[in-house]
């Protein structure tokens, strides 16, 4: 086989290294979740895959193979999070802001804004880990997150 054609293991690091600007809160929200994946839910699964292994035939089991790529998702999830939160870079929206940057939207902000159809829309600016449409949280790097002017 030619080398041309011989597959190289990917890195798991995204192919954009930017800012991973977060709240404080935000932060907590990663930190408890990664730990509830390491404490309770991992040993749990970890249980299932033990027990459904001493059953016997692993290729035809099932509960073995759910329970294994259960796991795999687990710790895939948790490597993510690690990432994450080493990268994270904690921005206080409550910092007192002065002059321009007071008018201005910024990281952390609560904004009104109102788009091209006249329909008013309060959002809060936080980072790219934190977005929750139904509690109207944007992404500072979102196309409407930039743009918003308005402060509330």
């Amino acid at each position: 086989m030619r080398k041309g054609f011989t597959r190289r293991p990917q890195d798991d690091s995204p192919a954009v290294q930017a800012k991973n600007y977060i709240t404080p809160g935000g932060l907590k929200r990663l930190k408890e979740e990664h730990r509830f994946l390491l404490i309770k839910d991992r040993p749990a699964v970890a249980e299932v895959v033990a027990w459904a292994a001493s059953n016997g035939d692993r290729s035809e089991n099932a509960d073995y193979q759910y329970a294994k790529r259960r796991l795999r998702q687990i710790d895939g999830r948790i490597r993510l999070l690690s990432k994450r939160i080493e990268a994270a870079e904690v921005m206080d929206p409550e910092a007192p802001r002065s002059g321009l940057r007071a008018t201005k939207a910024y990281f952390g902000a609560t904004v009104l804004y109102t788009n091209a159809a006249g329909v008013e829309r309060e959002v809060s600016i936080v980072g790219t880990d934190e977005v929750d449409l139904d509690r109207n949280h944007v992404s500072w790097v979102s196309p409407s997150g930039p743009r918003v002017n308005a402060v509330v």
